[in-house]
């Protein structure tokens, strides 16, 4: 059943179906974390229903200028869709249904901020094989972590900032990827349960940024 989520504080509200993939808190800590900046052109790729561009507006309105949501499964970018009419931000929002790999040069260097929660799990992980749409936004069924940061590192601008979630397991490789493809990471902050280990991530990163990285507290979720 379709149904719409308030966020706060002024209610935009994001539509998502329950009987399919639903955002979860990692997608609001990562709107909480990453850096806005002002004229920030911004982009969420692997968007789903659109909820961290979404939050991200809520929080920065006055300092957003456009944000391009792109989902490859037509009924997340459905839902995109009809957050973005309700909401009446149709000269703010674009959606564009299309796989990460697939985006159009037209986009290259384009956004200053890009965010992304990702496909946590490989592909061989066994998750939820009884839900294709389910098991698309969980395993890297189509789209690959190399890939989404050559994506990523494509369509943003020099200077620009990529801000990203994953499994705590995964940072090493995040970090290589990272710099293979000329994106500094320059902020780390590890997500846990509390007292237990983390089992989040959240970093950002600048494209052609200077070497230097600001760990910040370990947050409580």
């Amino acid at each position: 059943m379709i149904k719409a989520e308030l966020l706060s504080p002024s209610g935009i509200k994001v539509y998502q179906d329950d009987e399919g993939y639903c955002f979860t808190s990692d997608a609001l800590l990562l709107s909480r974390f990453a850096t806005v900046k002002k004229g920030d052109n911004i982009a969420d790729f692997c968007s789903g229903s659109g909820v961290i561009a979404f939050n991200i507006y809520d929080q920065y309105k006055d300092l957003i200028k456009s944000a391009t949501l792109f989902e490859m499964q037509q009924p997340l970018y459905d839902l995109s869709l009809l957050s973005i009419k309700e909401n009446g931000l149709e000269e703010k929002f674009t959606a564009i249904n299309v796989k990460v790999q697939d985006i159009d040069a037209c986009f290259n260097e384009r956004f200053s901020l890009i965010t992304c929660n990702p496909p946590y799990m490989k592909a061989d992980g066994g998750e939820n094989k009884f839900n294709p749409q389910i098991a698309i936004c969980r395993a890297e069924l189509y789209l690959e972590l190399e890939e989404l940061i050559k994506a990523v590192s494509k369509c943003l601008k020099f200077g620009g900032r990529f801000a990203m979630v994953h499994r705590a397991e995964r940072l090493t490789d995040t970090f290589a990827l990272m710099r293979k493809f000329n994106i500094e990471p320059k902020r780390l902050q590890l997500v846990q349960a509390k007292g237990k280990a983390p089992y989040l991530f959240m970093v950002e990163g600048v494209k052609g940024g200077k070497s230097g990285l600001k760990v910040l507290p370990n947050l409580d979720n």
